[in-house]
Order: structure tokens, then C-alpha cells, then sequence
């Protein structure tokens, strides 16, 4: 691996660093991160870069949010240009490229947080829902003890539900059900 190699992947040499993730990384809250920080980053002197990330990030910070809508990825695809083109150093140059990436390779991820308001990864938290397998769920109650806010419902022996304007999404009832009968959706 070196500076020519990466270039003709379509990748740069940062600042010596190699990040490597799973299945299980969100690629839309990846780009937020990376851009967050970039954002942090910005001397400030030219307005692409003080501004375009500024507004790049709140459009991820949207769409992490499940508040995504027709219209943003078109949004980030056209600021991340013009930030590329008009920055004056190469912070607010480079800064667009895990975006521009990950739009490439994972446009999928950003339609499904947008159009479908789910999280393929489920790791956006606002994204999140948990249900209960009917087939698995053998009526313990656990899930019901351990809800923070009372969410699910039940009766000993009998099926359990969740009430997800109850739901808090924190995972609770998933850890410690026994039998697999909740599941992240």
C-alpha cells in the first residue's frame, strides 16, 4: 500500500491511518462521522469549506435522524463538488471524498435511510425498531421487566407486544430476551 497505489483505487493517503469496518458499519453515519470531523477541522477562511461541510453535515445529521428526504443526496453530490472545486486548501478539497465514496458504493444505504426510514446496519438509533417474533416468543415476560419505559405488553404465557410510540429503541428487551423472539428490524 502506498501513496500511487491508493491513488489508483480512487483512495488518498490521509494522515497514516486505515480504518476498517464490517457489515455492521452504518456507510451513512461513517460519512457523518468523517465529515464531523473534517467540519471541526476547517481553519474557517474560505466559505466552501467553513459552510459546505457545515451544510453537508446537517443534511447527513437529517437523514441519520430519519428525517431524510427526496432531494438530499442530489444536495450532497452537488455541495461536495463545488466544495472540492472552490476550497482553498486540502482539508476543505478532500474533505467531501468519504461522502463522494460513499455515495459510489453505497448509494443504497442513503435510499433506504431516506425512502424506506429504515438503517440497513441498524445503528442509526432513530431508525431503529424492535419486534417480537410471534413463533419464538414463549410469554416469559423478561422483555417486559427489563423495558425502561413500559413499552411492552403482555400477559404471563401469552404473547408479548411492543408499543412503539412507547419505544425508547434501546435495546434492552433484545439483550435479554432467551429465546431470540425479539428481533432489531
Amino acid at each position: 500500500m502506498d501513496y500511487e497505489s491508493l491513488l489508483q483505487a480512487g483512495s488518498m493517503m490521509g494522515s497514516g491511518g486505515l480504518i476498517v469496518m464490517d457489515e455492521n458499519a452504518c456507510m451513512v453515519d461513517m460519512a457523518r462521522f468523517f465529515l464531523d470531523f473534517t467540519r471541526d477541522e476547517s481553519c474557517g477562511k474560505c466559505t466552501p469549506c467553513r459552510i459546505g461541510t457545515k451544510r453537508m453535515l446537517e443534511i447527513l445529521d437529517r437523514i441519520t435522524a430519519g428525517e431524510g428526504h427526496e432531494g438530499d443526496i442530489d444536495a450532497l453530490l452537488t455541495l461536495a463538488h463545488h466544495i472540492k472545486s472552490t476550497s482553498l486548501c486540502g482539508l476543505g478539497q478532500s474533505a467531501p471524498n468519504p461522502v463522494l465514496s460513499m455515495l459510489k458504493q453505497f448509494r443504497s444505504e442513503y435510499e433506504a435511510h431516506i425512502h424506506a426510514k429504515r438503517c440497513p446496519a441498524g445503528v442509526c438509533q432513530a431508525l431503529l425498531n424492535f419486534n417480537i417474533i410471534p413463533e419464538k416468543c414463549r410469554g416469559c415476560g423478561l422483555c417486559a421487566r427489563v423495558c425502561p419505559t413500559a413499552a411492552i405488553k403482555g400477559k404471563p404465557k401469552e404473547l408479548y407486544r411492543i408499543e412503539r410510540q412507547k419505544c425508547v429503541k434501546c435495546g434492552a428487551c433484545l439483550e435479554k430476551c432467551p429465546f431470540g423472539a425479539v428481533v432489531r428490524a
